[in-house]
């Protein structure tokens, strides 16, 4: 079984460069980014309501999209602290 890459991962891909680095200025851009107070209450109540099955199929749409663009952040800063590692270690070792 081959596994597909998703459009996040790809998008993760496309944002780094060869070695799969992020550059610095970026990396620590990424770090910085995250949901809005708003965004985070109504993925609440999506979330919530979803587990009594009352979410409109629309609603369901929008819980999905909320969980993929959280997945592709996540990617995006876990890649970012790896390569803000890298160049640190870089440093101390020269």
């Amino acid at each position: 079984d081959t596994i597909e890459p998703s459009d996040l991962t790809i998008l993760a891909r496309v944002l780094g460069n060869d070695q799969g680095r992020l550059p610095a200025e970026i990396a620590r851009y990424f770090l910085t980014l995250g949901f809005s107070d708003g965004d985070k209450r109504r993925m609440h109540d999506l979330a919530m309501r979803n587990q009594t099955g009352a979410l409109s199929p629309a609603e369901r749409e929008e819980l999905l999209a909320y969980s993929k663009a959280g997945t592709l952040l996540s990617i995006l800063k876990s890649r970012a602290r790896r390569t803000l590692r890298a160049k640190s270690s870089r440093r101390s070792s020269s």
